[in-house]
C-alpha cells in the first residue's frame, strides 16, 4: 500500500499509525512545506493553522509521542493543546515537546472550578509538561451558567489563574465552551484573551452553534481556537465510538472532510485542533498543502449535508 493511500485508510477506519509511518509521513512533499500561520487575536502571537491537539498521546508510548511530535514540529505545528481530563496525555506531551518548548506556544487548561482544585491541576499540568509557564491556560469545557459562576466566585478558579498570570505561570487567559450561553456570560465577567469553541459545519448551519461566540469574540479581538472542525454528528445509543480519544463520529468521507475544515479555516480563527486521532490530525496537515478558502459551491455541498445531520451541538 502506498504512503499517501496508507493514511487515506487509516483515517477513515480504526488503524494506528506505526512509528515508521509517522517518520515516513510528508517526505515526498516539496522541502519548503511549512503550515502557514495566524495570528492569535490581540495576543499578537503567530501560531500554526492547524493545532497539535495532546489528547491524542493519551494511552500512547512515550516512543511514539516523541515521533509524532517531532513530526509536527518539522512540518510547521508551534500551537500545542493539552489539558488534565485527557488521561495522561499531559505525561506523555511533556518529554516529547521539551526540546522544542522555547519556540512553541502551549496551552493548558483547568476543568475545576474552584480554587484548591484549580491550583492543584495547575500545578500539576506544569510538572507533567515539564515546563515553568502556560502560554495560554484556560477555563476547560464551561456548559453552563452555574460552571461559570462557580469560577468567579470567590475562591473560584479564576481567582488562582489571576494570581498565576502575574506570577509569571500563564502568560494569556482563556476560555473553552460547549454551550453559547455560558460563553457570553463568562466574556462579560473577564477580558478573555481567547476563545476556544466548536465551529463546525454542521452546528454552525443547522445548530445556530457558534456565529454568536465567533462574532463576540472577534469584536473584543480575541483570539479564536477552533474545535471540531471535522466532526459530523453525535454518537447514537450502543455506537461504538470511532477512537478511544475521539468521543464523536468526525466526518469519515475525505472529501467533505476536507471541505468541512475548509469551512472552518475560512473563518477569522488562529488555528483549529483536530480530532484526538494521529490520523485525523496528519490528515488536517496534508490539507493544507493546497488550501484555499472555501467557496460557494463548496458551501452549498456542505450545507445540503448539514440540513440532514443532527449537529453535535445546537443553541437550546
Amino acid at each position: 500500500m502506498k504512503r499517501r493511500e496508507f493514511i487515506h485508510a487509516a483515517a477513515l477506519g480504526s488503524l494506528a499509525l506505526s512509528i515508521p509511518q509517522v517518520r515516513a509521513f510528508g517526505s515526498t512533499w516539496s522541502n519548503n512545506f511549512e503550515l502557514p500561520k495566524r495570528v492569535l487575536g490581540r495576543t499578537g502571537e503567530r501560531v500554526s493553522s492547524i493545532a497539535f491537539g495532546g489528547i491524542m498521546l493519551n494511552d500512547h508510548s512515550p516512543e511514539f509521542a516523541k515521533e509524532i511530535v517531532s513530526k509536527a514540529i518539522e512540518l510547521g505545528v508551534t500551537y500545542f493543546d493539552v489539558a488534565p481530563s485527557y488521561g495522561n496525555a499531559e505525561a506523555k506531551l511533556g518529554p516529547a515537546l521539551k526540546p522544542y518548548r522555547k519556540n512553541c506556544f502551549l496551552a493548558c487548561k483547568t476543568h475545576e472550578r474552584g480554587s484548591e482544585g484549580a491550583e492543584k491541576t495547575l500545578n500539576q499540568s506544569l510538572t507533567y509538561l515539564e515546563t515553568d509557564y502556560f502560554d495560554l491556560f484556560q477555563l476547560h469545557a464551561i456548559t453552563t451558567r452555574d460552571d461559570v459562576e462557580k469560577a468567579f466566585a470567590p475562591g473560584g478558579a479564576m481567582e488562582v489563574i489571576e494570581k498565576a498570570k502575574r506570577d509569571g505561570k500563564i502568560r494569556y487567559v482563556g476560555f473553552s465552551a460547549h454551550s453559547v450561553e455560558a460563553a457570553l456570560l463568562a466574556m462579560e465577567k473577564y477580558d478573555f484573551d481567547t476563545a476556544m469553541f466548536p465551529l463546525n459545519f454542521a452546528c454552525w448551519n443547522a445548530g445556530d452553534f457558534g456565529p454568536q461566540i465567533y462574532e463576540k469574540a472577534l469584536s473584543r479581538n480575541m483570539g479564536v481556537i477552533a474545535l471540531k472542525a471535522m466532526a459530523l454528528t453525535a454518537n447514537k445509543p450502543g455506537q461504538e465510538k470511532y477512537d478511544k480519544n475521539v468521543w464523536y463520529q468526525p466526518v469519515t468521507d475525505e472529501e467533505t472532510m476536507k471541505l468541512a475544515l475548509k469551512f472552518t479555516l475560512s473563518k477569522e480563527i488562529a488555528t483549529a485542533i483536530p480530532p484526538g486521532k494521529s490520523t485525523l490530525f496528519l490528515k488536517a496537515i496534508e490539507f493544507m498543502k493546497d488550501y484555499k478558502p472555501i467557496t460557494p459551491l463548496e458551501s452549498e455541498q456542505l450545507m445540503a449535508l448539514a440540513a440532514q445531520t443532527p449537529p453535535l451541538f445546537a443553541n437550546k
